[in-house]
């Protein structure tokens, strides 16, 4: 097995695994991003190449129609797309969002999944990058898409 070049990635292989390492792990992200854990997220998977995240449909992200609340489902996508950059971005670059284009294709009334794919990155470039975002519900429905936009630099 490869070694994992983020931290996040390097605790991932070892408790991610489990499922009590998986709750640790989404933990362990809400208490470095505490506004994350309004969503109370679960990961199931965690690559260089992919991040599925998931979120329950509870009262606190829905909306008055009763479905999940877009801006709850653009913080998932917003979780999953930083957290694949934490772990499929080259340690001499950083990131930072700089915008997001969200699309809310059909209500979303279940538990939701997230999967963010690692876009082709140059080491050493400056640039905008698209990390683009399909939201399924449980029956495997699309209900959003989404491409955040992250700002790529050297680190100094």
């Amino acid at each position: 097995m490869m070694e994992a070049k983020s931290l996040p990635l390097k605790y991932w292989n070892k408790i991610g695994h489990y499922r009590l390492g998986r709750w640790c792990f989404a933990k362990l992200i809400c208490w470095r991003v505490p506004y994350f854990s309004s969503i109370s997220p679960s990961f199931l998977t965690y690559s260089e190449a992919s991040v599925k995240v998931s979120m329950r449909k509870k009262r606190g992200v829905t909306n008055h129609l009763g479905t999940i609340h877009v801006i709850a489902i653009a913080n998932l996508c917003e979780l999953a797309a930083g957290t694949l950059m934490e772990a499929g971005l080259m340690a001499s670059m950083r990131w930072i969002p700089k915008g997001m284009n969200i699309n809310y294709i059909k209500k979303a009334n279940t538990t939701l999944i997230a999967t963010a794919m690692m876009p082709e990155v140059v080491e050493g470039q400056i640039a905008d990058i698209i990390v683009p975002v399909s939201v399924l519900d449980s029956n495997g429905v699309e209900v959003v898409q989404a491409d955040i936009i992250m700002y790529l630099t050297p680190k100094r």
